[in-house]
């Protein structure tokens, strides 16, 4: 059992989006799902909890109402080897949802995904601070759109 589990808190969109996350995923799936099943718990029946795997890390999503949302303060972020697999990964979350900078979405639930080159916190992490400081200076006026081009802020 993994000791540290994120867990999402959803209106009652949690179905809805582990399927999402888990069919964008290797090694992805889903372990269990509790249902409402007393009187007066809302729609019995309903879906309540899902623990679920993304690449096998352990996830719990809940239908727990509108009293809380996501927030950019929290974000996953997704280490891509290719740029097949950004464009792949990106191109399905930012469905419904807000493109941002450096390679930072909002999925259309409000969670903030960044879906990254491996190779860039390569270069960020650089010994040549002049080849860091282009490559961050760079990289903090791109933003992706929704039809795969990168654009520069000025």
């Amino acid at each position: 059992m993994q000791k540290i589990i994120t867990h999402l808190w959803f209106d009652n969109e949690a179905q809805e989006a582990v399927d999402l996350y888990t069919s964008i995923f290797a090694d992805s799936k889903i372990l269990t799902t509790e249902h409402l099943n007393a009187p007066g718990e809302g729609n019995e029946g309903s879906v309540m909890a899902i623990e679920f795997q993304l690449a096998g890390q352990e996830f719990i999503a809940i239908n727990g109402g509108p009293y809380f949302t996501f927030t950019p303060a929290m974000s996953l972020y997704i280490n891509c080897e290719t740029q097949l697999e950004v464009d792949t990964i990106w191109d399905t979350l930012v469905l419904e949802g807000e493109p941002g900078e450096c390679g930072w979405l909002t999925d259309k639930y409000g969670i903030s995904w960044q879906v990254v080159p491996t190779v860039l916190r390569k270069l960020l992490t650089d010994a040549d601070p002049v080849k860091r400081d282009a490559v961050s200076t760079a990289m903090f006026k791109m933003k992706k759109t929704r039809d795969n081009r990168i654009t520069k802020s000025l």
